[in-house]
Order: C-alpha cells, then structure tokens, then sequence
C-alpha cells in the first residue's frame, strides 16, 4: 500500500485497539509516537506494549468498563497510557497538579479500580488513594527506550490471559466538567464516539500518513487527547509528545521534530506569536501545513497575525467534552475560512434552538445545539442535568450563537457568561474584538462584574504588549467610539498575566472573583451625600434626580453607579442642552461620571459660549465704525 494514499476514505475502526492493529499491519515501522530527546517509538512496538500493558491490567483484575485513574505529567508516558488502558478498559485522566480536596472529590465520584501515578509527581493523588484504599500502581519511565515506554511496578505480565478488548459500546473515556457554577459532572465516552470525533478531525484535516504533530496541549484534557492524539493515529501520522506548553522551547521543539501542524488554545497562539520575531529562520526553515485553534474563540487579529507570520492556514475549530471534543470546524483552503465563525458542521448535525425547543432559521441567535455519534449519551448519575442539556434527542450546549446562510456558526459566547447589565445582554468577546484592535492591547478578557443596581457591569482584565502604554480612560474612550455606550468597560484592571485555567483557557466565570471584585459594586461605594454648591452643579443635579429618578443626587456621585446607561445618558444630554445651552459629547460620561466634574465642564463650555458671543458682538460693531473710528480704537489696543 502506497503510505501517502489519501486516507479520508478509509473504512472507520470503532476501538482503540482496531486503530492501533490497524495501523501495525500497515505501517508497522512506521513512527507513532515521539518526544524531544527521545528515541522514537513506532506502530509496531506501541501495539507490542499495548498488549503487555492489557496483560498487566486484567492480571490486577481490571476488567472492561473498569476505570483507572492517571495522575501523570504531559509527555510520552501520559499519550501511551491512555491508548494502552482505552483499549481493554476506561482511562480516568487527571490534572496532575490538583491539591489534595480535589483528588479526594475526584477519586471517590470515579469509584476508580486503580490510580496509576509518576514516582515524584501527584503525590497528593497518591496519599488519596492509599487513604481509600485504591490500589496505587507507580510508573517508571524508561528513558533508554524508545518515547512512552515504561514499567508499571512489579506487576507480572501473564500472556496466557485471555485479552477482551475494548468493544464500540464501551466506555472508553470518563472526564468531568469544569464545574465552574456546579458541581463538576461526569462525562462518559465510548469508544465509538471517540473514534467518530477523531476521524471526523482526520477528515477536517485531510490528516495524512507524512503528517505530525507537536502537542503542546495537556493529555488530560479532551481538546489534547482527541485533537491531536487520537486524530493522528486514525490517519497513522505521528505526534510529538512535548512536556506541556513551554513558549520559550516551542520553536526549538519545531526545529528538532519538524512537525506538519500543531493545535493550541488562543493563549497558547498569542505566547507563540510573541517570541516568532527572533525565531524567523526557524519558521522559513520548518514550514507548517496548517495550525489548528480551538477550546476557545480565537480573536480575527491573532488569526491574521499567525497566518502572516507562518504563510499556513489556521484552522479555527469548535469542540466540547461532551461531543469528544470536536463540533465545528474552518475547512481547509481551497474552502472558504471566514474570521470570526467557528466553521461549519464537521461529521454531525448541528442547529440553532429556541428555550422552547424549536429550531430556530438561519442567522436567528439561539442556543447552538448537536446530535450525532460523537455526542455522549449523557452525563452519569445526574438526571436532572440530562433532562435539561437533552431536547427532542438534541444537546444543549449552552452557547448562543447564529448560522449564516452557508451554515458557518458564529458564536456569541457561553450563555452563562453573558453580561446582563441591567437588562442588556452584552457578549464579552464581542467586546474583546474591539479592545484587541487598541495597539497596546496584546490579550484581554471581558467579564461580569457584581454591581448593585444593574446586577452585572462590564469589566476587563487587560494584559499590554511590551513597552507600550494605556491608560483605562483611554481605552474606555477607544471602546465607546465602537460599541454601545452599556457595552464600555466601567472596570478595567491592568494585569501582567490573565488567569487561566488548567488547560490554558481563560475562564471569564468567576473571573472578578478571583481579581478580588468581590464587593457588591464593582465602583466605589456612593459618595457622602454633599449638596450642590453653585447654581451650575444645583442645576445639573436637579436633571440627574429628574432622568434617574433619585430624589437626592449629590456632587460627587457617580453617573454609572446611580444606573446610568446610554439611554439616561441621552436624555442628561438633550437636558443640559435646553437648560444650559451647552452641548454635551456622550464620551463625558466616562471622562467625567461624576457630577461635580461634569460640572466644571458645563461651565468651561458656558464660558468659552460667552467669549465666543463676546467676540462676535465685537466684529460686529467694528462693522458699523468709520474707517477713521476703526484707526483710532486700534491704535488704543
């Protein structure tokens, strides 16, 4: 068989194991997996240790459908082992950096028959485990050997066991969700939705054989595990397993693995993009075929900026736990790539809903919902969370978004992180969009902040490019001249570094928690009540109480705080206007929200009226002198 036959076509394995056979009788020497430093390891001997590791497991009694929890560092070992433990039984992977109250959370929801960890790493893990009564199986590295090999203790390998693998209807996968506003769930996946969600990112892909990946993402999380991992090896490619995203090695990795393509988060792009400027040569010299973005929305500066920067298309993507990762996706050039969406459906059907569980037409918002073989099933143990996400045999991902009339999806954000300021609903990466095209700005993420009038205001978290400067005022004037006046940060904190999630995502849920705008108003609390002290500030703070219908508005209150919008903004506008002939930019509002400033500048605007008027009276009795009475006055000036 020609190795560099395209492989769109080809008939799709519904398990692990037939993936693995599969790839052994075709190209048996052929690299599989590698790491940086390493020797690699090919088809041939990842279905060898495939087996033996299957051996090692049903000799400790673990059986299909059973789970075994690992607690491992990125790497070689960690991608191994979840194709090794997918293939006879259910592979549990956890976050090995998670404190102790985690694991303990996590280990008892999974009822795990096993937990296997690194000597040295996830120690907490381990003291769980021991602490329940979890058999805890320790993982040795062999570094001599080729990239993923490794010993699992003392365990005996007994061949004369008979190996039932992994069947399509068997819980190959069981993660949990991020639990951000509840309870983390648990999300069962066969391996026939694991194998549908690969082939349908092989096929987005037009994967290969020649084709390699770099995976910086962590494997244990699904974006890593089917993205990249398991992708490749349903198109017999390769993968470099690297020890987790590391910015300052990214390039060297690219130059010593030579990959065909990587996947990352946003976050991840932009760390590249970064340091791309001194690594020039690199990039000529080891040219990609694609770059892939997904688990969250990846702005269209950064797409452009990466596409000019590496001459290769990115593929922006959408995916989710509960599909086994992928749903939607940009295709391939010569197809059309549009900035801004997510793509088109990739391998299922995907739709627009209505809360009442109608199909809404295209370029409505909704809720995006899916259905196919990739999806889970539903989540275990959790009823209730299954009868809300599932309408009509639909899932309900809970972000809203629109098609448009060629059925590209563009995504409004998670319905749950949508601001609601008072009744406005405000999409925060729309605001993102906006302060990204700043040229100071490098990253941003826009969030709800407690207010305690509206409910929700918007803020932003705002990370600058190296030695450039912004001031928050500036950047509130920057955005006001592009959205609308209830869409304008009225917090914006300057940070070195976003928070992120595990995975590398910025997480907007919780967000102002974590930055400390804990209290029930993200301004200061309302001013001392002082009275207006001359007839400019009595007469503006009787509009304020008439528009905002506060019956005591006092100077150095807040226009925002009080509930101002665009709406009540207007209206301040066209009062000050009839009543003081003075005409107002709405960008006062966030120049100066407090009504005391707000005055100072009626009255510079009152004064430079009356010398305008002054003047124009002036030339015009100049008009009405002699020319002798115009000599005399102006040889007296």
């Amino acid at each position: 068989m020609n190795p560099e036959s395209n492989l769109t076509n080809q008939v799709v394995i519904e398990s692990i194991k037939g993936v693995i056979t599969d790839n052994n009788h075709k190209y048996p020497n052929s690299t599989a997996i590698l790491a940086p430093g390493r020797q690699i390891l090919t088809y041939k001997n990842l279905s060898k240790f495939t087996q033996k590791i299957a051996f090692q497991l049903r000799s400790l009694g673990i059986n299909r459908n059973e789970r075994v929890a690992v607690a491992l560092p990125n790497g070689a070992e960690m991608a191994v082992s979840f194709l090794a433990i997918s293939s006879c039984a259910t592979c549990a992977p956890l976050n090995p950096n998670y404190r102790e109250a985690e694991y303990d959370f996590y280990l008892t929801d999974l009822n795990a028959k096993a937990l296997i960890v690194q000597s040295g790493v996830a120690q907490a893990a381990k003291k769980v485990a021991i602490s329940k009564n979890i058999p805890v199986i320790e993982l040795k590295p062999d570094i001599s050997a080729s990239a993923g090999i490794f010993s699992l203790g003392d365990i005996a390998t007994d061949s004369d066991l008979e190996i039932d693998w992994a069947q399509s209807d068997d819980i190959a996968l069981v993660l949990h969700t991020s639990g951000t506003t509840s309870r983390p769930k648990i999300v069962p996946l066969t391996q026939k939705n694991l194998l549908t969600s690969a082939n349908n990112i092989r096929t987005t892909l037009n994967l290969q054989y020649s084709d390699r990946c770099l995976n910086v993402m962590p494997l244990f999380h699904i974006h890593g595990l089917m993205g990249v991992l398991l992708s490749s090896m349903t198109a017999g490619a390769s993968v470099v397993c690297t020890p987790g995203f590391y910015a300052p090695q990214f390039y060297n990795w690219i130059k010593e693995c030579q990959p065909t393509w990587y996947s990352a988060v946003p976050t991840m792009h932009q760390g590249i993009l970064a340091r791309a400027e001194a690594n020039r040569h690199i990039i000529a010299n080891n040219p990609l075929r694609l770059i892939r973005s997904s688990s969250a929305p990846l702005p269209p500066q950064i797409i452009k900026e990466l596409e000019t920067t590496f001459n290769a298309p990115v593929i922006e993507a959408y995916g989710m736990t509960e599909a086994s990762h992928q749903m939607a996706s940009n295709p391939l050039p010569p197809q059309t790539r549009k900035p801004g969406s997510v793509g088109i459906a990739a391998g299922l059907e995907l739709a627009i809903m209505d809360e009442g569980g109608n199909i809404l037409p295209k370029e409505t918002v909704g809720e995006v919902v899916i259905k196919g073989a990739n999806v889970t099933l539903g989540y275990e143990n959790n009823p209730e969370a299954n009868a809300k996400s599932f309408t009509k045999g639909w899932f309900r991902t809970g972000d809203l978004g629109s098609l448009d009339t060629e059925g590209y999806l563009y995504l409004k954000g998670r319905i749950k992180e949508i601001i609601n300021r008072g009744g406005e609903k405000i999409s925060p990466r729309e605001v993102d969009e906006v302060l990204l095209d700043h040229p100071a700005v490098e990253q941003v993420v826009t969030f709800a902040a407690p207010h305690t009038l509206l409910g929700e205001d918007v803020a932003a978290a705002i990370v600058l490019k190296a030695n450039q400067s912004a001031t928050e005022l500036e950047l509130k004037e920057f955005t006001a001249t592009k959205l609308a006046d209830y869409k304008v940060p009225r917090v914006i904190l300057f940070l070195e570094e976003i928070p992120k999630g595990a995975t590398g995502k910025r997480q907007r849920i919780g967000l102002a928690n974590k930055l400390g705008l804990t209290a029930t108003n993200p301004d200061v609390a309302r001013a001392e009540y002082v009275a207006g002290r001359t007839g400019i500030e009595a007469d503006l703070a009787s509009i304020w109480a008439a528009v905002l219908d506060i019956e005591r508005i006092g100077i150095h209150d807040n226009f925002f705080q009080l509930g101002g919008d665009s709406i009540l903004a207007a209206q301040i506008v066209n009062r000050v206007r009839e009543n003081m002939g003075v005409e107002l930019s709405f960008l006062i509002f966030f120049q100066q929200p407090t009504l005391a400033s707000m005055a100072i500048k009626i009255t510079e605007a009152q004064a430079q009226n009356l010398e305008s008027d002054s003047v124009e009276k002036m030339l015009a009795e100049l008009e009405t002198l002699s020319d002798a009475e115009a000599e005399i006055l102006s040889e007296k000036i």
